[in-house]
Parts: structure tokens; sequence; C-alpha cells
């Protein structure tokens, strides 16, 4: 009967002398403490990452720091920068050699810090407790001239070594080759290695991967690439490599990514050589003089996830092996010599293929009844005809550029997709498409890069409205635009245009709205623009209103938006009335053409945040239509002419007050505060506008004729 009541005594006794859940793990050693914040201070740190390492605080609770949990000692450093592409997070300065205190040490990684060129310190080679070592794009260098990096190592534990994106100009050290019993990832990617990769590499016998992409590696494939039998990434491309592929890489059964691309690489790659390759994932010979030639009934042991076997001999008939590999995430064989119509079961087989890049061939036939149904689509230049092929609305980025296709772009353009457009990039150039444009762009709402250019799309002359405003297009403004020589409104706002505004759009004589606002146009404005002949007349006759109603799109029905600080203005059904030019949150510089003038028939004209300079043209003042008038934020200089002040009162705008000017430093004259001197030149004073005066609102305005991406006729 007293048996529980011992046992509960025992047990109470024992569990009081075990240490608390917050004291589970030991302290750190206060020798390495001392060593780390050492360290510390011979890093730069200007966003304070090491804030924790206090001297108050225990160093296995600071960040990046990781001890033991049984011992306590610091076993590693994990100092990568959180923000790889921030540089303003980079530690730089010196590494101390006070990490050689860290006698249990087995983990350093430093990725993405910036140390300034400087070699990478010859103490790390003696951590021979260093199982793990990342000095990736931390601008650590080395050449013949200033002793290489790391020249020397003692490293007899490292399993991960990464240097890669630095600036090493020398052999890779011969010590690399003495980590023969446990190196499993060497990568070098993307430095400046140079000489011949040494046959030494094949001692390397428990190497998983190797990676010597982007260096100036030089002389063939050493054939002792054979004997790393447990490799499974073998990445040389983007080198200077020559000669023959040798037969080792079928001697690699465990390899799954085999990348030779970008090289000097010549000869035949047969069946021998990947027939071994059971775990092949990944093929990249891209951009070599190697010739693929097996037969055409040949079965790979493989099944592949991305091959890019593109500028390279290939052709002159489609891989038939290729349906054979139906895991396929990504295919390029462009610029491959492939010749004659594409096979019958090709289009079906790529559906479930993420990338298809067929571009640069002279593959041919008629895509009707073909639903494409890729993320990426490249068919630029080849040989194909007929209608344009369908396509799923999984589709990103579409090229059909330079071929034959021909029929009507309504057709193509208004399909329907079951479900809302992902693509972003579309490309039709260089074809013999006609018709006009259709009105169905509201269902492409991520379009951001379209070319039509060289087509037959001639009845494009009639199109009255073009709004493509609130988008993310990009790319200078297409000189074709020139040739929509019906265009009564032109809204290009709130894109990523840049460039040049190109001198075609002078040619649109019937423009009455132009708003190219919120864009980064540079340049000056052109001349030109009094080539605007409804701009030009103050009045409108009653048959061009008709054939503005009548031109194919309801630009009665329109409605306008007239935007102030604190108020909107609403207006429906009076497009038909506006005359507008909207050239605001640019790059524009240079004088104000004088030519602006001629334009009496403006009502509304924006050239504010902009860079323009000189003066305001005396002429400006025959604009008697103007309501709103806006230049401010800019670089103008001298007097405002007087003859602004006899631009008549609208009537729903005040006249032009001094929101209109604000923001020009050397301006001067009324309405502004600023007197002028005799000269014309301002006198160096404040201008205050009073915060009670009733015209407060800035009149910046702009018109919005519909959401999205949308084209109208």
């Amino acid at each position: 009967m007293m048996v529980f009541p011992l046992f509960w005594f025992l047990f109470s006794t024992i569990s009081s002398t075990l240490p608390t859940q917050a004291n589970t793990f030991p302290p750190c050693n206060e020798t390495e403490k001392h060593a780390l914040l050492r360290f510390k201070r011979a890093l730069y740190d200007p966003r304070n990452r090491l804030s924790s390492w206090s001297a108050h605080k225990d160093c296995c609770e600071w960040n990046g720091v990781h001890c033991h949990n049984i011992t306590g000692r610091v076993i590693e450093l994990n100092l990568c920068n959180p923000c790889v592409s921030c540089h303003e997070f980079a530690l730089g300065g010196k590494v101390s050699p006070a990490l050689l205190q860290l006698e249990f040490l087995n983990h350093l990684d430093l990725r993405s810090n910036e140390f300034g060129g400087a070699p990478i310190p010859s103490f790390l080679g003696s951590i021979r407790s260093l199982a793990y070592l990342d000095l990736s794009f931390t601008s650590f260098g080395g050449s013949y001239y200033n002793a290489p990096s790391l020249y020397y190592a003692n490293f007899t534990s490292l399993t991960f070594l990464s240097i890669t994106r630095n600036h090493f100009i020398h052999e890779i050290p011969n010590w690399v080759f003495n980590l023969n019993t446990s190196l499993l990832d060497l990568n070098l990617w993307g430095n400046q290695f140079t000489g011949q990769i040494p046959e030494c590499l094949g001692q390397l016998k428990c190497l998983e991967s190797l990676t010597l992409e982007d260096n100036f590696f030089d002389g063939p494939i050493p054939s002792s690439l054979g004997n790393l039998s447990s490799l499974s990434l073998l990445d040389l491309a983007g080198n200077r490599l020559n000669g023959t592929l040798p037969s080792s890489p079928r001697l690699l059964p465990n390899l799954v990514r085999l990348y030779i691309g970008n090289n000097s690489l010549v000869g035949t790659v047969s069946e021998d050589h990947l027939k071994k390759l059971s775990k092949l994932k990944g093929l990249h010979t891209s951009s070599t003089s190697l010739i693929f030639k097996v037969k055409s009934n040949w079965v790979p042991p493989f099944q592949l996830e991305y091959l890019h076997m593109s500028s390279r001999h290939l052709g002159p008939n489609f891989p038939t092996w290729l349906q054979t590999q139906t895991s396929l995430l990504v295919l390029d064989i462009s610029n491959s010599g492939i010749m004659g119509v594409a096979p019958t079961w090709l289009w079906k087989w790529a559906s479930r293929i993420n990338g298809l890049i067929l571009s640069n061939n002279q593959i041919s036939g008629n895509l009707l009844g073909v639903w494409l149904n890729n993320t990426s689509v490249n068919l630029n230049s080849n040989r194909f005809t007929g209608l344009l092929p369908a396509f799923s609305s999984n589709v990103i980025t579409l090229n059909m550029a330079n071929n034959s296709f021909r029929g009507p772009i309504s057709q193509f353009l208004c399909q329907n997709l079951n479900g809302t457009s992902q693509l972003e990039v579309l490309d039709l150039s260089n074809n013999d498409l006609s018709g006009e444009l259709p009105q169905c762009w509201k269902s492409w709402p991520s379009l951001s890069h379209l070319n039509l250019g060289n087509n037959n799309l001639s009845d494009c002359t009639s199109l009255g409205l073009l709004d493509l405003s609130d988008n993310q297009l990009v790319g200078n403004i297409p000189t074709w635009i020139g040739e929509l020589t019906a265009l009564n409104a032109l809204s290009l706002r709130s894109n990523k245009f840049i460039g040049e505004i190109p001198s075609q759009v002078c040619q649109l004589s019937s423009l009455i709205v132009l708003d190219l606002a919120n864009n980064e146009l540079s340049g000056i404005i052109p001349k030109c623009f009094n080539n605007f002949g409804l701009m030009v007349a103050k009045e409108t006759s009653d048959d061009l209103l008709v054939a503005l109603r009548y031109s194919g799109y309801e630009i009665n029905d329109e409605s306008l938006v007239l935007m102030a600080v604190g108020r909107d203005f609403e207006y429906e059904g009076i497009l038909k009335y506006m005359r507008m030019i909207d050239l605001s949150s640019n790059n524009l510089s240079g004088l104000i053409p004088t030519e602006l003038s001629q334009l009496v028939g403006l009502l509304y004209l924006n050239m504010s945040r902009n860079h323009l300079m000189g003066s305001i043209p005396e002429k400006i003042g025959r604009m008697t239509s103007l309501v709103s008038l806006d230049l401010s934020t800019n670089c103008l200089s001298g007097e405002i002419p007087q003859s602004l002040g006899r631009i008549p009162l609208s009537t729903q705008l005040e006249s032009f007050d001094a929101f209109s000017y604000i923001d020009n430093a050397q301006l001067c004259g009324a309405p502004l505060k600023k007197k002028c001197t005799q000269d014309g030149e301002s006198q160096i004073s404040v201008d205050i506008i009073e915060e009670n005066e009733e015209s407060s609102e800035i009149p910046g305005f702009y018109i919005s004729m519909g959401l999205g991406f949308v084209v109208g006729f």
C-alpha cells in the first residue's frame, strides 16, 4: 500500500533537480561570444542587422548565430543578406580572423554581402571544422597579380562550397582537388576562372553537383568527369570549351541535369552518349555546333522536363523521338535547322508543355484547328500559313510574328477564351492579317506588349477612338499610330511608354483628344501639333458631328471626367465637343513650341510636371478657347505673357490663377506674387498663394474614356 506514495516522492524529487524549460539549452561559450563581438566590430553594418549582438545577451540568441543544443558552442553563422537585391542591407568591411576561435563552426553563410573585391581571407582555409561555406555574391576577388583568393586551404570536412558571382580571375586552386573524401557540391558559377578544366576534378569521387557555368574555361571537357558516378548535376554551360563531347557522360548513371550549351563544342551527339542516363530530367546543348544524330525510331531511356537545343543542328526533320517525352515542361528547339510541315501529333502532344519555343526554323503548315494551351508560345520566323490558331486563357506570351498567317484579325482577337485572359505579350507583326481592330479589348486585361505592325490592317484607318490607358504598356509609342488617320481620340495615359513623342502622331489631323499623361516620355514636344486641324478650328461643323456620331463608336455617349484637386467634374455625351492635349507627368524637355498657339480651338492644355524650359510663348494668348491651362512644375522662366490675361473667363472655371504656373522658380509676373524686373527676369522672392483663395484647385484636367485596356471604333 506504500509503493505508490514512495514512487511519487522519488519522481517529484528527481523532477525538481532537472533544469526548467527556460534553461534547457546551455549558454554560449564566453570566449566565443567575445570572438563574435570582435568579428562584428570589423564589419560595416549600415542597417544594424547585428543589433542583437550585445555583450549583455546570450550569443546563442543573437540573429544568425546557432549553437549546439548540448554544448552551447557556436556551430553555425548564417549572415546572408535577407534582401538579395537590396545593397543597403549588405554587410561590408572585413572578415575578422576572430572566427578562428569558433573551433566547432561547421556552417558559414555570407551570401549577398559586399566585400569590395578583396581576396577571400586566407585564414578561412584553416577552419578545419567547416562543412558548409557559401560566399556567393559577396564581391570577393583575386587574380594572378594579387595572390589568388584562398590560395591554400586545409579543409578536411567541407561538403558544400559555393563562391558564385564573384570576381576570381585565375585557375581553380589546387586545394579543391584534395577534398576527394568529403566535397558533395562545388559551385563556381559566374566568375572569371580561366584555363582548362583540370582532370583532377575526377578525383572528387563523392561529388554530386558540379557547376562551372559562365566562366572562361577553355579546352576540352575532361574525360575524368566520367569517374564522378554520384554526379546528379553537371553544368559546364557558358564557357569557351571546344572539342567533341567525350563518352564520359554515359558513365554517369545518376545524372539528372546536363548543361553544356553556349560553348564551342563540335561533333555528334549520338544515342551512345545518352543510353545510360535514365534519370536525366534536364538537357541543355543550345548554342553549340553539336549535331544530334539518332535513329528515327529511337526511344530515349529518360523522361525530360527541360530540353534546350536551340541554335544548333537538330533538323532537317522534326525529331520524332520527342513524342516519347511526356513530362516536358519547357521545349526550346529554336534556330535548329528544322524544315517541312509540322507533324500531326505535335500540337496535341505539346499542349502539356509550359514553354514551347519553335522560332527561327522553317516549319510550315496550316494551324486551323490547333489550340494552344502553353504558358509561353514562340512560333516566330517560320512558314506557318492560314488562319491564326485558337488559344486558351492560360497563355501569357504569344509570338507568331514573321509568318504567313492571313485572315481577319477580329476572329482571332475576339475568340471565346472560356475564362479571363492572362495574355501579357502578343506579337503578330509581319504577317498577312487583315480587317478592322475589333471592340473586344476588355477581354485582355493583362496585355502589356502588343505588336501588329506590317500587316494589312488597312481598315484601321477608319478607327475613331483608341484608348489604351491605365495598362502596363512599355517601349516607344509605335510609329504606325500615324496610319490611323481617322482617329479622333487617342489616350495612352498611365502606361510606361518611353522615348520621344513620334512625329507620326501629327498625321492624326482629326484628333480632338490627345492624352499621353503619366508615362516616361522624353525629348521635345513636336512642333507639328498645329496639324491637328480640329483643334485649330474654334467650331465643329454639324457634318463632322454627325460623322463622329456614326463613325462606328458611340462618342456621343462617352463620359468625360475633368479632375482637379478636391473635385471631379463628370460630363456625359459631350466628348464630341472636347478639345484637349494632356502631356503632364512625363520627362519632356526643351521649349514650348510657338506652333501650339495656332490651336485656337483647344479647351484644355496640360503640360505640367515635366522639364520644359525657356519662356512661355507670347502668342499663346491667341488660344482664346482655353478654359484650363496647367504649366506648373517645370523649369520655365521669364514673364508670364500678359496676353494670357485676355483669354475670356470660362463659364465653369475661374480665369487662370497662380496654380497654373507654380513650381517654375524663374517665372514671374501676374498672377504670381513674384514680380519681374524691367528686363523681364524675376525678382528673388517667395511665391505665396493664399490658402483661402476660392480657386484653390489645380486645374490639371484629364479625360477618361474607359477602364482597363479598351479599343473601340
